[in-house]
């Protein structure tokens, strides 16, 4: 089934590579949307709209990007943070956690649907199928769509009388993270970014993340190469707008066993955000799952100190476990996969572990 919209979508690839790839530049300006408001809970009130993106694709539902705003009781004017998700979301319940923890903070904060995932999707597709696809000039659209998407939803809230311009911030958990990237790159009213196993070097995560192997592979049999696809990406590529001119402060959270955003590329953004704070956990990209409401609240926490004027120092540790998937091979039962448990490892790098291994076979 899927194949019946790979075709259409080519030519809408083609569609969208008419327009103008710069993400330094603005979205034009957008007429005030209408909301939807629901009653307030627990001292936040949610707000719900849709506004078009700057940048068609030509896929009529990616075209639409719905939004919510939490904003706290009161008149305000509140600082705002944009929330963006990770790669494949299914739901958002993290980012909402996380904005609702912002707006009882006295924050407000937006949760954005990154294209082609979630309502964006377009029919028989899986959330996030379409994000990275093994076509540079497919990635560089939806970079660029994502980005652009981002800074029109700063501009969205920024209408909001609740909304005190000024004080901008952003974050995002892995893909999320590295669009965060390039919006704080290239948008000066972004003062604050937090990043959550996110990075740099989209050529580098490609190359190397477990996450992408098909889209890699493909990319290979296309003649592809780690430093072609960098030229390739190179105006939506974060680094070539970092370390950017004007003042700001970040927070960046990655893993030391990260084999999905490599620490190689959160370490190359650590350098381009001079005085970025740093967290490293312990494990890898999905040990963090175990510690999502610590980290979270950190992350939060970092907002809530900064906008304040106050200098925000992370936490010195948060254990978190590392989880790794593997295949088991047995003479009797052949060959089984299931999921690991680090219990020790012997060296810093990891090289040498010991993991309690379960599989559905036990």
């Amino acid at each position: 089934m899927r194949r019946l919209w790979l075709a259409p979508l080519l030519l809408l690839t083609a569609f969208a590579q008419g327009q103008s790839l710069d993400p330094r530049v603005a979205p034009p300006a957008i007429e005030p949307v209408e909301w939807k408001t629901n009653d307030p809970a627990d001292g936040v009130v949610v707000l719900e709209t849709a506004f078009p993106s700057p940048f068609k694709s030509g896929v009529e539902n990616n075209d639409t990007v719905p939004y919510r705003l939490f904003l706290p009781e009161g008149q305000g004017p509140f600082p705002f943070v944009l929330v963006t998700h990770y790669f494949g979301a299914t739901d958002l319940r993290a980012e909402v956690s996380l904005a609702t923890e912002l707006a009882k903070k006295g924050i407000a904060a937006g949760v954005l649907t990154l294209p082609y995932h979630l309502g964006r999707t377009p029919p028989t597709a899986r959330s996030g199928e379409l994000a990275i696809r093994p076509d540079p000039a497919a990635l560089r659209i939806t970079m660029f769509q994502a980005s652009q998407d981002a800074r029109r939803a700063i501009d969205v809230a920024l209408q909001r009388p609740e909304v005190r311009k000024g004080e901008v911030g952003t974050f995002g958990t892995s893909l999320g993270a590295i669009v965060t990237a390039l919006v704080y790159a290239v948008d000066p009213r972004v003062t604050k970014a937090a990043f959550l196993l996110g990075g740099v070097d989209l050529a580098r995560i490609i190359w190397s993340s477990s996450r992408v192997v098909p889209q890699r592979d493909a990319l290979r049999r296309r003649g592809f190469t780690e430093p072609k696809l960098r030229a390739e990406l190179e105006v939506v590529e974060p680094l070539t707008y970092l370390p950017r001119k004007e003042p700001g402060t970040a927070f960046v959270i990655q893993g030391r066993f990260d084999t999905v955003v490599p620490e190689s590329s959160s370490d190359a953004l650590i350098r381009s955000i001079p005085g970025a704070q740093v967290l490293k956990l312990e494990t890898g990209h999905y040990g963090g799952i175990f510690v999502q409401r610590r980290l979270l609240r950190a992350v939060s926490e970092f907002f809530d100190k900064e906008f304040k004027g106050e200098s925000y120092v992370p936490p010195r540790r948060i254990y978190a476990p590392t989880l790794r998937l593997g295949v088991s091979a047995d003479p009797l039962r052949g060959l089984d996969v299931g999921i690991g448990l680090d219990l020790f490892r012997l060296d810093k790098r990891g090289d040498a572990f010991g993991t309690a291994f379960l599989s559905p076979r036990g």
